[in-house]
């Protein structure tokens, strides 16, 4: 299947009910420690993510990931600190989008927002050591592997794990991605 290809634009409190269309689905949230989220937990989600948006100085950066003006998923770009330059991506996509490449395009998205528009020396990310596609992602875009935190989330199926994965500015190929 060839899909059109992909845009990430600010996300807006209309878009809630295309995050719900994913946020209340069990599969989507499997690793997660939210979810299966209901109308209010989706609704309150998307508001604090607009609402992130007027903070100074701003730390997230929550993009509606659009297909032919479709919402289809996340990404967010967190800064987790100004002064170091460092920054986190996180992506969700829809389920039935799964496997077509588009989880690293968001990923390579995000990075390219992070180094050329923020200036951010390093970005990480983490997964669950189970989610084998998200970490098939993460290292598509050019991250290291940098270890395993333990015990770091609390999910419906007791304590996860986190692996740690890293891309330094000087180490990142840029847009086009490796």
């Amino acid at each position: 299947m060839t899909l059109p290809p992909l845009r990430l634009r600010e996300i807006t409190l209309d878009d809630w009910p295309a995050v719900h269309a994913w946020a209340s689905l069990e599969q989507a949230c499997r690793y997660q420690p939210w979810g299966p989220n209901t109308p209010e937990q989706t609704r309150a989600f998307v508001q604090a993510a607009v609402d992130a948006r007027s903070r100074s100085p701003r730390s997230r950066y929550p993009y509606a990931v659009c297909l032919a003006g479709e919402v289809v998923g996340m990404g967010e770009l967190h800064v987790r600190s100004h002064g170091h330059h460092q920054g986190e991506i996180s992506y969700i996509l829809h389920p039935r989008l799964w496997g077509h490449g588009l989880g690293t395009a968001i990923g390579r998205a995000l990075l390219a927002r992070g180094f050329q528009e923020l200036a951010l020396h390093r970005i990480h990310a983490t997964c669950d050591p189970r989610n084998h596609a998200s970490a098939g992602v993460l290292r598509r875009i050019g991250m290291t592997h940098e270890g395993r935190h333990r015990h770091t989330l609390l999910t419906r199926d007791g304590w996860r794990d986190s692996d740690v994965y890293s891309i330094l500015e000087g180490d990142w190929p840029g847009p086009g991605g490796s």
